[in-house]
């Protein structure tokens, strides 16, 4: 049964059916075939259960955050003011690419909008300073990956929504790591310049009155950062009711600084009504999915079947992560999430590993998938916003990024405390 249900799923993913569709044609063939009741009956209580869920209402929200900050142009000057105290450093701009990126992660919570935002301020200026355009377009790819990492992010709200875990809890958990991994890719990125300085390009220097004059554009991201997060940790607000609280704060910051309009406005709720679409209905067919694998014994099956191996902890969870980055070539991130989360967090938290810690590592293999081909999306959105030149530039300079995400990924196994830490002092 198991081994259908795989191979249904991979045809129907071949043939590039909608992610949603899949999931929903898998579950009613495998009503249809293995299940000794019309679980079909079921289906209007268990879409509507997994659809008015008030947590749910941050998706929209957190997106709309995003898209405000997007479509008004806030990271140009961003960019500028990080720029000025970074590109000292061997490599240039591409530290600038990533601090750029972690700082929108802690709003936005997309990889793809990040991505999209940093690529579309960073590559002209990249291309005007000569810069090598396969580390230099790769930065930008992995340092969009933070975007569900650093809370707030989505596809944490997601996880949690799955597995019935805090999100306060999975938020802090995110943060230490988010910032790491970002350290991880600043110091990568200097070391390979200083072995092969082409990689890079120019280094510039900044007067110091420069810098502190451009820490002004900072504002607008570290307040909206301070009203999502600090709201949430102060005990002021749920996520969802700090996601409200950050849109208006993004209303009333793009307003102040004159880069509010209708056509922005309309463009965002657009975008927010197009993302949020897709999301809801992924969820909704997963919900469906799970119930169904669970009412046909699959989950149970796959469960004894570890458990009898006699892998031990440690070697399950290494053939888990094997798993993800395989299964991340070719599978779309939040589609990946949705399909194994209700299989795999259950045994891994039968072996004893703490379900936020885990958490974050499944988000960490979820941002490698994110820049290997042939399904990374954060390729294809950079090479769009490239507009020209071999798409392989983009494949080749991403990989050494998802090489210190491996690293990364070893240090959480090795140090869970890395996510843990925080979590442990709220409690």
């Amino acid at each position: 049964m198991i081994l259908t249900a795989l191979a249904v799923l991979l045809v129907l993913l071949l043939l590039s059916v909608p992610v949603a569709a899949t999931l929903m044609v898998l579950a009613l063939f495998l009503d249809q075939f293995f299940s000794p009741f019309p679980l079909i009956n079921a289906m209007g209580d268990v879409l509507w259960s997994a659809s008015d869920s008030f947590l749910l209402i941050a998706i929209p929200l957190f997106i709309l955050l995003g898209e405000i900050l997007v479509r008004t142009g806030i990271a140009r000057g961003t960019y500028r003011s990080l720029e000025s105290w970074l590109s000292w450093l061997p490599g240039g701009l591409l530290h600038a690419n990533i601090a750029t990126a972690t700082l929108f992660s802690a709003t936005s919570g997309s990889s793809v909008a990040t991505a999209a935002t940093i690529g579309t301020v960073a590559i002209p200026q990249g291309k005007d300073l000569g810069y090598n355009p396969r580390l230099f377009t790769g930065s930008i790819a992995a340092g969009g990956t933070l975007g569900i990492m650093i809370p707030p992010s989505i596809n944490l709200i997601v996880y949690g929504f799955l597995t019935e875990t805090s999100i306060p809890q999975l938020f802090a958990a995110g943060l230490l790591p988010g910032l790491l991994l970002a350290g991880l890719f600043v110091l990568g990125s200097a070391l390979l310049c200083l072995w092969k300085p082409s990689l890079g390009g120019p280094s510039t220097h900044h007067s110091w009155r420069e810098r502190i004059v451009g820490l002004k554009n900072l504002v607008p991201v570290l307040t909206l950062f301070g009203i999502v997060v600090g709201s949430i940790y102060a005990g002021w607000a749920t996520p969802t009711e700090a996601a409200s609280l950050g849109v208006i704060g993004a209303l009333i910051i793009a307003l102040s600084m004159g880069k509010l309009s209708w056509s922005v406005i309309i463009e965002a709720l657009e975008g927010t009504m197009r993302t949020t679409g897709m999301i809801m209905l992924i969820i909704m067919a997963s919900y469906f999915l799970n119930f169904v694998l669970a009412s046909t014994g699959i989950t149970r099956e796959l469960s004894s079947f570890l458990a009898e191996a006699g892998f031990g902890p440690y070697l399950t969870l290494l053939l888990i992560i094997v798993m993800y980055i395989v299964l991340g070539f070719f599978i779309e991130t939040l589609s990946l999430m949705v399909i194994t989360i209700p299989i795999v967090a259950p045994i891994i938290i039968s072996l004893g590993f703490d379900p936020v810690w885990f958490g974050i590592l499944l988000i960490l293999l979820i941002e490698m998938a994110l820049i290997t081909p042939p399904v990374g999306l954060n390729l294809y959105v950079v090479q769009g916003v490239r507009k020209g030149g071999p798409f392989n530039d983009v494949m080749i300079g991403a990989m050494p990024y998802v090489g210190m995400m491996l690293i990364m990924a070893l240090l959480l196994v090795l140090f869970p405390t890395i996510a843990l830490y925080l979590p442990g002092l709220l409690g």
